[in-house]
């Protein structure tokens, strides 16, 4: 489990693509301090386990579900990526609960800057727009963010700060691109529960 806040942006060292599985090398010299293989690190997101770790490089592996639902599989050599370690149960949540375990990718359709700050549009696909809402929370490649508008045709608004335009790879971003996104899970489990309520 991870917060959404983002500990280092590390950089894709190397990618290995083999028939069903490829591997991921990524340098981080902070995060890798003590990592151990079987240990799990949020990339971009994604909730992955760590197969090596030799100096400032860590490795994981890729299976195609992983691919199919995320944008890691378009990674290359020298592209930036969020990380964060898994949570410890003392550590502070200064995010919220985040569980690695995207539900899609989403589009940015615009982006505008407002003095420091910059606001982001984001095209969700209609089935994760319901779980959307104004001012809740929402995970996007790995950051914690709290939601603006919700936008009518399954399009949202976040904002992101200049202290997360610094330290995470979200400033970068320009209309177009696509990104990780992970709903809030406890919307998902009321939806869950209420949805298998009234079916009974």
């Amino acid at each position: 489990m991870f917060t959404g806040i983002v500990q280092e942006v590390g950089t894709v060292a190397g990618v290995r693509r083999g028939a069903d599985v490829i591997e991921l090398d990524v340098r981080a010299p902070d995060v890798c301090e003590g990592l151990k293989a079987g240990e799990s690190v949020a990339v971009n997101g994604v909730c992955l386990t760590v197969a090596r770790a030799a100096g400032s490089v860590f490795t994981v592996e890729m299976i195609p579900e992983t691919r199919r639902l995320t944008t890691l599989g378009r990674l290359a050599r020298g592209d930036s990526v969020n990380l964060e370690r898994s949570l410890r149960l003392t550590d502070r949540l200064s995010g919220h609960l985040v569980l690695g375990h995207v539900d899609g990718v989403a589009r940015v359709a615009r982006r505008a800057a407002n003095g420091r700050d910059v606001k982001l549009e984001l095209a969700v696909d209609r089935a994760l727009a319901r779980y959307l809402v104004p001012k809740g929370p929402v995970t996007m490649d790995g950051v914690s963010l709290t939601l603006g508008a919700q936008l009518s045709g399954g399009r949202c608004e976040v904002f992101l700060i200049p202290e997360t335009i610094h330290r995470t790879t979200l400033g970068r971003l320009k209309a177009g691109q696509a990104v990780n996104i992970e709903v809030d899970y406890i919307a998902k489990l009321i939806a869950h529960l209420v949805a298998s309520s009234l079916a009974r």
